[in-house]
């Protein structure tokens, strides 16, 4: 249904996370291939970007994919880019996890 790709950056954050959080960031790419639909829990738009967030709660601490889609919408989309990552731990870490044009 939908093509994920990951960018290197992405894929660095993700090798320098413990298994478990690699194991989690797989399965919700899976998710993100095969449902069309995918609850907000996981996937959400980023007010006033272009770009949405893939959040991986382990433990206390969420990690953040940046992503960029092909659509309008989520739900439309066939592609799905995986920008980077981030380690979440208050609203004010986004202008610092969002890439500056």
């Amino acid at each position: 249904m939908r093509e994920v790709l990951i960018t290197k950056e992405c894929q660095e954050f993700i090798d320098n996370e413990d298994e478990r959080v690699s194991i989690k960031f797989f399965q919700l790419i899976e998710v993100m291939e095969e449902i069309k639909t995918v609850h907000s829990n996981f996937v959400k738009k980023l007010s006033h970007t272009e770009f949405y967030e893939l959040r991986i709660k382990a433990g206390n601490e969420i990690r953040v994919i940046m992503f960029s889609i092909d659509s309008t919408n989520f739900v439309e989309c066939t592609k799905v880019v995986c920008l980077n990552g981030f380690r979440k731990k208050s609203t004010k870490d986004y202008p610092k996890g969002i890439p500056s044009e």
